[in-house]
């Protein structure tokens, strides 16, 4: 398995790994800071830098097999070689853009009161689904109510319960496609204090005020029950 180092601290720039395997899908490392893409949050990107000299670039990180991490290199024939080390060094702006957008979903979430069918995030954007088939949503109301909660600076945290306890309190759950991966024993939670609660397993900020001021760019009516919110950065 690969050591997931950002599970622990998302603010993890880089790190020194060692090769496990190397091939044409990619590179497993014994551990790694870059995210593997889940949850409607894209992988890591970045670069390894080997003792030699050599720079590879990763274009995406994928789940691999047995709990491993697959570094998915830009040119697949330029390999490392196996029990070689390096350091691991992801794009640290797009990871906290990503960031700051999957805390931003969470807060929707809060603003809105539906069920969850759907969702993406992408680099400065992301949408998500809810089963509200006889509500009208006010755009410049979401766009509102999701900044105060930006502005009041939340603290975010997460914590880890077994699924004992979260079988007590379904309610937890907003998505109702995706359930939280079972099996491990425990499940991590992702909590906006006194705002959301939900199982996540992603990369957060620290507090609402780092996500910055957002907007919503669209409400799109996706069949007879799904109603499409789509947030962008405000950047003016």
């Amino acid at each position: 398995m690969t050591e997931e180092l950002f599970r622990d601290d998302a603010y993890l720039t880089s790190c020194v790994a060692t090769v496990l395997t190397a091939d044409d899908t990619g590179v497993v490392f014994d551990r790694t800071v870059f995210y593997p893409t889940a949850g409607g949050q894209p992988g890591d990107c970045g670069e390894i830098r080997l003792k030699d000299g050599r720079v590879l670039s990763i274009s995406d990180t994928q789940k691999g097999n047995e709990g491993q991490v697959l570094h998915v290199l830009t040119d697949p024939s330029d390999l490392p070689a196996v029990g070689a080390q390096a350091d691991l060094v992801i794009d640290w702006l797009r990871r906290h853009r990503l960031m700051r957008m999957h805390t931003c979903m969470h807060l929707l979430c809060a603003v809105i009161a539906g069920g969850v069918t759907g969702g993406s995030i992408r680099d400065g954007s992301a949408r998500l689904d809810f089963d509200l088939p006889d509500t009208l949503l006010d755009k410049e109301q979401i766009t509102k109510d999701l900044n105060a909660l930006i502005a009041a600076n939340h603290p975010v945290s997460s914590r880890w319960v077994n699924e004992a306890e979260l079988d007590e309190h379904p309610e937890l759950v907003r998505t109702m496609s995706v359930t939280p991966p079972r099996g491990q024993g425990t499940i991590r939670l992702l909590d906006i204090e006194g705002i959301d609660l939900q199982p996540c397993g992603g990369t957060h900020v620290k507090s609402t005020g780092e996500i910055g001021a957002v907007k919503v760019k669209k409400i799109e009516k996706k069949g007879k029950h799904n109603r499409r919110v789509n947030i962008v950065f405000d950047d003016a």
